[in-house]
């Protein structure tokens, strides 16, 4: 059983330092992520210059998000050891919480540079999956974010059992998120600005809301797995949202003809 070794979670050393595989893969999600931005983003209008301004803003933004609401969730864990909440090598970094910080930054910068917000978000949102679909990795080189026991033939060893790995599961419907994304907006089904991000927001929500029950580590709100709640409500808001933005899609080509 098993395809996958137990990682070792130090990439490399240089200077006595181990540089964690979790940093590298979180870091070359988000470079891959940016290039691909870089090399769509004058297509839509967007500068290479403006699109690195958003980057560099977007970019420590989602980790300290990502950080500040895995602390907030696992409280507990870091109230009587506060210098832990610095300790990013450990990993405990959320996805929500890089994309809530992500789209705040976003918010701000676009209506700071009088972007379309929605134009902007539906680029930023085709290469999103890219980089998490990488960024998971991270998760399996340090043994976490893996699911329960399984007798699976792609079951992975960690902490002592055979579990689903939960990060695969996750990379491999972000990379298939991409393509497919990538795909939609190549081929002009794009009706309107703001209908990739409530795809991506409908279609990623999905895929965690299933797969984060077979998870062993997650977040809870009282009794609940917070992600599976936030799932559902991003669900129910993007379909809302779609509905929204199709009616006003709808109603400005009626005014024009």
């Amino acid at each position: 059983m098993g395809w996958l070794p137990v990682p070792d979670p130090v990439c490399f050393t240089i200077f006595g330092i181990d540089i964690q595989w979790y940093a590298v893969c979180i870091c070359t999600g988000m470079l891959l992520g940016l290039f691909v931005v870089m090399k769509r983003g004058p297509k839509k209008g967007f500068s290479t210059d403006r699109l690195l301004d958003y980057f560099l803003w977007a970019a420590p933004a989602g980790i300290i998000g990502a950080r500040v609401y895995y602390v907030i969730f696992e409280w507990d864990r870091y109230k009587d050891d506060l210098i832990q909440v610095f300790n990013f090598r450990g990993g405990g970094l959320a996805i929500h919480g890089t994309i809530i910080a992500v789209a705040i930054v976003l918010v701000i910068a676009s209506n700071h540079y009088k972007d379309d917000l929605f134009l902007l978000l539906d680029l930023v949102a085709v290469e999103f999956p890219l980089a998490q679909a990488i960024g998971r990795w991270g998760n399996y080189f340090n043994s976490e974010a893996h699911g329960c026991t399984t007798d699976l033939p792609w079951a992975i060893y960690a902490d002592g059992e055979w579990v689903h790995p939960t990060f695969l599961y996750e990379s491999i419907w972000c990379l298939l998120l991409f393509f497919f994304l990538l795909w939609w907006d190549k081929s002009g089904r794009t009706k309107f600005n703001g209908q990739i991000t409530c795809l991506y927001m409908i279609l990623y929500s999905l895929e965690r809301f299933f797969v984060e029950a077979l998870r062993t580590d997650s977040l809870y709100i009282g009794p609940f797995r917070q992600a599976r709640v936030l799932s559902a409500a991003v669900i129910i808001g993007a379909v809302i949202l779609y509905i929204i933005l199709d009616k006003k899609s709808q109603n400005e080509e009626q005014a024009y003809d």
